[in-house]
């Protein structure tokens, strides 16, 4: 009983799943597309990420065992249909793990007056650092992540408090163009990915304690708080940088931010704190997706490749390739694209989870069924946008996922026999 998670532990790593690379990433691009009502945005996909916390949990406790959403569908639909979704839940995750890479080394390289080339050094060198040390079996580091989250918090909510109470509004709009309300809608489409993080505790679900009484109530109050700081952040960091200046600087929102309020200082703090946050979110969400690979595979869902282990126990092929593959596009990728399409994967994969939890639910079905509406909503809302601005993007993600559906039962036909 010792080595299982407590409540406290629970709430701290979800909640840090989702800050972790969360607000310090997509705070410019949603103000870019829904200035003063930014805020807006986040609260609005706040309720989707509620309601599939919800989902997973409900669901987590009635199967009683690790997997999340594959797990679900395996249990519940079909197990081929459980293998495409996982797979493309694996590369929502690669894509998530570049855009932490990519705005660590943003975050850095400016503290440092650094340049581009820089950047993409950094950007590959912090997930090269966690490939080595998740391949040495030190990758899990909880009582690490739960220090690091606290702090993060913290400070995330100083500054947002700090900017709450230098109130301006004209500031939300200071050198941009005042946008309608509805695209409030648009902008929480495109930086959904920013409450993904918070169903990796669905896939340690065997290692926490008495998850039948204390989960849901721990996961929803993380999710809620966390929906709450966006907001109050958010808000808070707009009054002290003007949105003209988070936009331009989006890819290091909050440090523009913190020197706007405390000079050089708050520049130091930001950075340190964007640092580790963005590192620990890699960091759990490779270790994660490298063991939900492993899982798929046992299940024959994966090709048997996945399913190698090295002397530490850790499965160290998926530990390789994924992590290649997330460095690879911090380097080449931009933030809007990466996170856009990061947003496109989870927004799919958190209303299919919404749907199964309506099917297998008795009561309280209007709350699955109220994200699986938001979840519809915000997904055509994301493809209309991407198809406007980002086609070419859009396309490509488009075909590697036809890919995925169509071309995935012949590879493991072949790589099986």
């Amino acid at each position: 009983m010792s080595n299982k998670l407590n409540p406290l532990s629970v709430w701290a790593l979800a909640a840090g799943g989702m800050v972790g690379g969360g607000i310090y990433t997509v705070l410019g691009v949603v103000i870019a597309v829904s200035a003063q009502w930014s805020w807006l945005a986040f609260a609005y996909v706040g309720i989707l990420a509620l309601t599939s916390t919800y989902s997973y949990v409900f669901l987590s406790n009635k199967f009683a065992e690790s997997g999340g959403a594959f797990a679900f569908l395996e249990k519940t639909v079909d197990e081929s249909l459980a293998g495409s979704l996982a797979w493309m839940l694996i590369l929502g995750y690669v894509l998530t793990i570049s855009v932490y890479a990519y705005v660590f080394g943003h975050y850095l390289s400016f503290a440092f007056h650094g340049n581009p080339l820089l950047i993409r050094l950094l950007a590959a060198g912090v997930v090269a650092l966690l490939i080595g040390l998740n391949l040495a079996g030190v990758g899990k580091m909880t009582k690490v992540e739960i220090t690091i989250v606290s702090a993060n918090l913290l400070m995330l909510l100083a500054l947002g408090v700090y900017g709450l109470g230098q109130w301006d509004t004209t500031k939300l709009v200071a050198g941009i163009e005042p946008r309608p309300i509805w695209s409030s809608l648009f902008g929480g489409a495109a930086i959904f990915m920013a409450y993904e993080g918070f169903q990796l505790l669905s896939y340690e679900y065997d290692k926490i304690r008495d998850p039948q009484k204390y989960f849901m109530p721990v996961l929803v109050s993380a999710t809620a708080f966390v929906v709450a700081l966006y907001v109050i952040v958010t808000l808070g960091a707009t009054f002290l940088g003007g949105a003209t200046s988070l936009v331009d600087f989006k890819e290091i929102a909050l440090s523009i931010a913190a020197k706007r309020a405390f000079g050089t200082a708050g520049v130091a703090a930001i950075t340190v704190a964007a640092c580790f946050a963005t590192a620990a979110a890699i960091n759990s969400t490779l270790f994660s997706t490298a063991q939900l690979a492993k899982r798929i595979a046992h299940d024959r869902e994966l090709p048997g490749w996945f399913r190698h282990t090295n002397g530490n126990d850790v499965p160290d092929r998926s530990i390789l390739l994924l992590g290649s593959m997330a460095g690879v596009l911090a380097v080449i990728g931009s933030l809007s694209s990466l996170v856009e399409a990061a947003s496109l994967v989870f927004i799919t994969t958190f209303g299919i989870v919404n749907w199964l939890c309506f099917k297998e639910r008795d009561s309280k079905k209007w709350i699955p069924c109220l994200g699986m509406i938001i979840a519809v909503i915000t997904g055509l809302s994301l493809l209309l946008r991407l198809a406007i601005s980002k086609p070419v993007p859009l396309a490509g993600l488009a075909l590697l996922i036809l890919l995925i559906l169509l071309g995935r039962p012949q590879l493991l036909k072949h790589t099986e026999s």
